[in-house]
This record gives structure tokens, C-alpha cells and sequence, in this order.
């Protein structure tokens, strides 16, 4: 099959991505293996008219509006291979089927890893979670722990106490806290705790201690993880594209790559804490940026 742009990836970046392109009467195969990371969410925020949606109804939705559009064609598979050919890229998916395209768009996101601690993931997108503007409101008020290995474990404290006065902060037997940095968040009735965390303890999703390698344990209702953020896929390497130096793809504004033909939409490129609007705009602009390359190269 061969097509004007292929997306991979069907979360808010690719699925915008193609609806932009499907509106601009380009030929696209959506490429999607029904796995997206805000799965284990209850609900998202902070899109307007979709205000506490949850993740399956928001692609529903969106799909519904995409696949309107006659030229966008949706295939629900896993992707195993890209490769650069001189029209394009050709694409094989786990079935052995092969897309031939013009442009390709990578929307595939990033994958989270948490620290290895006990407890986490049943707590994880109920009473535990990684981005304050995302989940922050409806933690408002309670006693919070803010569970962090990196340095900026300190501004996301600052953030914060504008949800909650109650915080904790943990580093996790990490010292990334400078000895001032410890004395504002004091001043502030701020709370620091850095040695290792043996288990968060909880029942139906709800946390109620976090408990330390050394025995202590403190009460809490609820808390923010920082993740460590790496590419779901290896495609962007494998093809040779220059990288930034938090390890995303690097691309010009526009979303192009070094490699011609081949753009980044969404968390792929700035690997920052998630966010719908953030995510389904990028689409957006990337698939102008491509429907542009592709007027210029057919106009005679």
C-alpha cells in the first residue's frame, strides 16, 4: 500500500496528525497497536470540552472524527520495522504487511519508569501519580508525598504547595537536594525525608503510609512519582536521527528530523510530563509542517 504520510502512534498527537492531514485530502495510514500509556488513568484534564474524559472515551471519540475522513486509513497493528527506501520509508508490521509512504510521522510516545518500589503500581493513576497539573486538583487539600531521585524534585515542591500546604518530600536515598534547597523548602513547612523507601502501603487504590527502609512510616493520601522518561520505540535511532540531550529525537521547531521525510509528533521530541492539549496541538502543527513538504514537492 502506498500512502502520502504513515503515522505510527494513535495517541492525542497522532491522532490529530491525521486528522489534520485526512482534512487536507492526503492519503494516511494510521498505525495504532491499541496500547496507550494513559491507560491505567481514570480520567484526563486539562483539554477543553473534554475536561475529566476518560482515556477510552476520548479515543473513541477521536476515532470516530479521524476515520470521517475517506483518505485515513486506520490499522490496528504493532509496528516491527521502518526502513528509509528512496520514495520514502517502507513500513512492516507483525502480520508482514508492508506500507510504503511518501512522509512518516512518529507519535509513539514514551514510556515511564518508575523506581522499583513496593506498592506502586496498584496505587498508580488512583492515589499516586506523576503530573501535578494533570491530577493535582483532585488531590487538593490532603497530605501529599512527593517521591523524586532527581534535582528537579525541588521545583515540583514549589509547585505544589499551591495544591497542598501538607507535603513530604522524599528523595529516595538520593542526594539530589543542595543544603539550601532543603532550608527554603523547610521555611516552608515543607518536610524532607531522604532515605530509601521500603513500600507504599494502601488499600483500593488509596495510599495511606509510605514506609522507609529505616522502619519510619508516614501517613499520606496521596503523592506525585517522578519518572524517568525513555522512547516507546527505537525507530528514530535505528534510522540515525541526531538526538537532544534529554534523549529525545531532535527536530527543527517543525518537528523534522535530520533524516528527510521523517517528523516527530508529541512526547517523542520533548519528552516532558504529558498533557492532551500539549500533545493533540503538536500533531497539529507537525501535520502542516508535512502537508507543506508534500504541496512543494508536487507543485510543477
Amino acid at each position: 500500500m502506498n500512502y502520502d504520510c504513515a503515522v505510527i502512534g494513535g495517541g492525542p498527537a497522532g491522532l490529530n496528525a491525521a486528522l489534520m492531514l485526512g482534512r487536507a485530502r492526503r492519503s494516511v495510514a494510521l498505525i495504532d497497536n491499541n496500547r496507550p500509556r494513559n491507560a491505567v488513568t481514570h480520567s484526563s484534564h486539562g483539554f477543553i470540552t473534554r475536561d475529566g474524559v476518560t482515556p477510552a472515551e476520548f479515543r473513541r471519540i477521536t476515532y470516530e472524527e479521524v476515520l470521517s475522513y475517506p483518505t485515513v486509513d486506520h490499522r490496528q497493528a504493532e509496528v516491527i520495522s521502518v526502513s528509509k527506501i528512496e520514495a520514502g520509508f517502507e513500513l512492516i508490521d507483525s502480520s508482514g504487511f508492508r506500507i510504503h509512504t511518501r512522509k512518516l510521522i512518529l507519535a509513539t510516545g514514551v514510556k515511564e519508569i518508575f523506581p522499583e518500589i513496593e506498592g506502586f503500581y496498584p496505587l498508580y493513576g488512583k492515589s499516586l501519580f506523576n503530573c501535578p497539573y494533570c491530577d493535582g486538583w483532585e488531590l487538593r487539600d490532603q497530605p501529599l508525598v512527593v517521591v523524586s531521585e532527581y534535582p528537579t524534585v525541588f521545583h515540583t515542591a514549589k509547585l505544589l504547595l499551591n495544591w497542598s500546604k501538607d507535603l513530604v518530600v522524599c528523595t529516595n536515598g538520593n542526594e539530589t537536594l543542595s543544603n539550601e534547597q532543603k532550608k527554603q523548602l523547610q521555611r516552608n513547612g515543607i518536610v524532607i525525608m531522604e532515605q530509601p523507601i521500603a513500600a507504599f502501603v494502601g488499600q483500593n487504590g488509596k495510599l495511606e503510609h509510605v514506609r522507609f527502609s529505616d522502619g519510619t512510616t508516614i501517613e499520606r493520601a496521596g503523592g506525585f512519582v517522578t519518572p524517568k522518561f525513555i522512547s516507546s520505540t527505537r525507530f528514530g535511532e535505528q534510522l540515525g536521527c541526531d538526538k537532544t540531550e534529554l534523549g529525545g529525537i531532535q527536530t527543527d521547531g517543525k518537528g523534522k528530523t535530520s533524516i528527510p521525510g521523517l517528523y516527530i509528533a508529541g512526547d517523542a521530541s520533548y519528552f516532558m510530563p504529558s498533557q492532551l492539549v500539549f500533545a493533540a496541538a503538536d500533531g497539529s502543527r507537525i501535520a502542516m509542517s508535512v502537508n507543506l513538504e508534500l504541496a512543494e514537492e508536487d507543485f510543477i
